[in-house]
């Protein structure tokens, strides 16, 4: 095993090197001077100057991704200089709110995806087969922000059952938090909950038809074991990798569910940030949810090793 994370793990280094060119080359791209932005309406000269010299805007390329490169290796993503704080710091105060949508949304998914996309291949074309589709086609065509505005109109505005917007930390009060952030998280997960339903779907009927599942129900295993057991154990290859990008996808910030609902979040906060030309916090975030995104994958590797035996020998 240690080899084969050993393996996996030096693919790892030079993508998140390589993240890091693309990440500062494309924010180089973006239109105007911050400098001259940050500087106000009066855009005075010597203040110019000093956020010139201050964010090394003065530099050649190379030597401000020098500059930015060695701070990141430090753990030092910059300061924000609309508000005055390290991005790092930023980012620890948005991360538990979006880990916290993200886990509700992955959770919902994974209760409603895949049990019935098992359902619809063992059932295959029968009426739940044809029922779990079209509820799939359906989560797969709603657009979150219609579905998040839908859903407060009628559990916040008619019924007065939750509240329409704002966030409320757990540790101040767990019952306010979970009334605010359940509409988002299903607004969410309904979307990757209708994903992997049709992959959990396609990857079961595929194992379904295998030779050693015929094998297994001519052995008189009781069917419940041959689905759960032996098929789907083998069809979780598809849904890990596709759970660990969807998963690093709600980390990135659901910048229009966020909206919608107003949960101070990853998608908030880089929204914020690009409109404001803060650059520190854009390339700050990006950088942290591209290594997320990859550390995803790598544990999504990691428990193909497990799930597969074939990749133990």
């Amino acid at each position: 095993m240690l080899n084969y994370f050993f393996k996996r793990l030096a693919s790892v280094i030079p993508t998140i090197f390589l993240v890091t060119i693309i990440i500062f080359g494309l924010q180089q791209l973006l239109p105007g001077d911050p400098a001259v932005i940050l500087a106000g309406e009066d855009q005075d000269p010597n203040v110019v100057a000093y956020l010139h010299k201050k964010m090394h805007l003065d530099e050649p390329l190379p030597v401000r991704y020098g500059y930015w490169i060695a701070g990141v290796m430090h753990g030092d993503l910059g300061e924000s200089l609309r508000i005055q704080q390290p991005v790092v710091q930023l980012i620890k105060e948005k991360l538990p709110v979006t880990l916290e949508l993200a886990a509700l949304a992955m959770t919902i998914a994974l209760i409603i995806g895949i049990p019935a996309g098992i359902i619809s291949a063992v059932a295959k074309d029968s009426v739940w087969d044809y029922a779990a589709n079209v509820v799939a086609l359906w989560g797969l065509s709603t657009p979150n922000f219609w579905l998040g505005i839908l859903m407060i109109l009628l559990f916040s505005v008619s019924l007065g059952w939750l509240p329409a917007s704002g966030y409320v930390s757990p540790f101040e009060d767990l019952k306010a938090n979970l009334a605010a952030m359940i509409m988002p998280a299903f607004v969410l997960g309904n979307a990757i909950a209708a994903v992997l339903m049709r992959h959990t779907r396609s990857a079961m009927l595929q194992v379904l038809n295998a030779d050693y599942i015929r094998t297994a129900r001519a052995k008189g295993l009781n069917e419940r074991t041959v689905v759960l057991k032996h098929a789907l154990r083998n069809a979780m290859t598809p849904i890990i990798t596709l759970g660990a990008l969807e998963f690093g996808t709600l980390l990135s910030g659901a910048v229009l569910t966020e909206q919608v609902f107003s949960i101070p979040g990853f998608g908030k906060l880089i929204v914020d940030a690009v409109f404001n030309r803060d650059y520190a916090v854009v390339q700050g975030v990006v950088l942290f949810t591209s290594t997320v995104y990859i550390v995803l994958n790598l544990l999504a590797d990691l428990a193909y090793f497990f799930v597969n035996p074939r990749l133990r020998g």
